[in-house]
């Protein structure tokens, strides 16, 4: 072989050998539904301090098993004891993580945001106390900003900012959808921050934000479309090409309240077509929301 065509194929090679290599990730978020202890109805009496009933928890794992995620963020955890025997249900059902990230949120908050990762977390932004100003008073966000960074591959890190906005349920404290807006403007600040340090970061943001995409938080969390520090909402289906991802059984509705996004660095990467809305059958038994997932290509 002459050297110019051995040249050749070295070449074609080193572009080929990279594109083979490269390892496909699952993220997945899922609002797991009061995994923690309150007061509940068991074998038709009202039981305090109950935790989620096994039944549940085994939902919730059949749930995930089709997607195995490689990265599994949580919604409506309870505290560390709880986080850590989740994860030893899912390590018995074939699904092992060994990192983890819990953010306390507002003190007295039970329902907390969680990271389930495969890959060594090596960066660790989360914030559990983040004030709000609402009408004059301070608040902060009940249950604050996940924010960590992992390492996917040895050349990829991939960063994750995870959230839960305040419910629709009504308070009397204060305006419920005025509250929510002023999460979403934190949001947006926290987002513009690290986007404007690092315009190419790899950030997928998740979370239930509750609302759907025509209100004012969602679009203030995505920002203004095609700039730098904007996010891009990735659509999602389930199997049968149906959107929702949260059902409200007292107003029997359907609705798409969680979201994946992904930053202008991270785009090329999401696979769109790998990635959905679980539709197991045990969905109800699991929680009144469905886990959403997608893939991501780990190399730049």
């Amino acid at each position: 072989m002459k050297a110019s065509s051995r040249l050749a194929c070295a070449f074609l090679f080193a572009l080929v050998l990279p594109l083979a290599s490269a390892k496909d990730i699952v993220v997945a978020y899922y609002n797991v539904e009061n995994y923690l202890p309150m007061t509940r109805k068991v074998d038709g009496r009202m039981v305090e301090n109950a935790p989620k009933p096994a039944s549940e928890v085994d939902a919730l794992i059949s749930m995930l098993k089709p997607i195995r995620p490689d990265i599994l963020g949580l919604a409506e955890m309870g505290d560390r004891k709880m986080l850590a025997e989740f994860q030893a249900r899912l390590r018995a059902a074939g699904m092992d993580y060994g990192h983890v990230e819990w953010v306390a949120g507002d003190s007295g908050g039970s329902r907390h945001l969680a990271v389930l990762s495969r890959f060594p977390i090596v960066a660790r932004n989360s914030r559990s106390s983040v004030p709000l100003e609402l009408d004059g008073r301070r608040w902060k966000m009940g249950r604050g900003i996940l924010d960590i960074t992992v390492q996917a591959a040895p050349s990829y890190r991939l960063r994750l900012v995870g959230l839960h906005l305040k419910s629709k349920r009504s308070v009397p404290m204060y305006d419920e959808k005025k509250f929510r807006a002023r999460e979403a403007l934190i949001v947006r600040r926290h987002i513009d921050l690290v986007l404007r340090k690092n315009p190419n970061e790899n950030l997928l943001l998740f979370g239930d934000l509750n609302d759907t995409k025509n209100e004012f938080p969602i679009k203030e969390i995505l920002g203004p479309v095609h700039e730098a520090t904007s996010l891009r909402d990735i659509y999602l289906r389930d199997r049968h090409g149906l959107t929702w991802t949260h059902f409200w059984s007292y107003a029997d509705v359907y609705s798409r309240i969680d979201y994946l996004c992904a930053s202008p660095g991270l785009w090329p990467e999401v696979k769109p077509r790998r990635s959905g809305i679980g539709s197991g059958r045990e969905w109800q038994d699991a929680s009144d929301h469905r886990p959403v997932f997608t893939t991501i290509t780990a190399r730049e």
